[in-house]
C-alpha cells in the first residue's frame, strides 16, 4: 500500500507564494506519473498541473505561469510551486501518484491520492 502525505497548505494573502509537498511511504520503484487537483465546495475536483501515463505536463489555464508542478524521484515526493496566489486559488488540494513497485518479485502499478490540504488565499 503506498500511502501519500501532502504538507505546505495553510492561509496565505494574496500575492504570496506556497509549495506544497506530497510525499509518498512504501516500497516504490518509480512514480511514473503525478498530479494536483483542486476542489472547492459544490464543484467538482478539477485538474490543477498534471502528466500521468508519459504525457506532457498540462496545466489549469487559470494556474499557468503561476504554478509549476515537479518531482524528486530520490525522496518519492511531488511538489505544487505556487506563487502570485489570487482568493480564487482556494480549495483543498489533492495530490495524486501513479507508482510501480514489487510485490514477490512481480511489477504493480497503482495510483494513490493524498488525503486533501486546504490552501486559504485571502486578506
Amino acid at each position: 500500500q503506498v500511502q501519500l502525505v501532502e504538507s505546505g497548505g495553510g492561509l496565505v494573502q494574496p500575492g504570496g507564494s506556497l509549495r506544497l509537498s506530497c510525499a509518498a511511504s512504501g516500497s516504490i520503484t518509480s512514480i511514473n506519473g503525478m498530479g494536483w487537483y483542486r476542489q472547492v465546495p459544490g464543484k467538482q475536483r478539477e485538474v490543477v498541473a498534471d502528466n500521468h501515463s508519459g504525457s506532457s505536463i498540462r496545466y489549469a489555464d487559470s494556474v499557468k505561469g503561476r504554478f509549476t508542478i515537479s518531482r524528486d524521484n530520490a525522496k518519492n515526493t511531488v511538489y505544487l510551486q505556487m506563487i502570485n496566489l489570487k482568493p480564487e486559488d482556494t480549495g483543498v488540494y489533492y495530490c495524486a501518484v501513479d507508482y510501480l513497485q514489487y510485490r514477490d518479485d512481480a511489477p504493480v502499478v497503482g495510483r494513490s491520492w493524498g488525503q486533501g490540504i486546504q490552501v486559504t488565499v485571502s486578506s
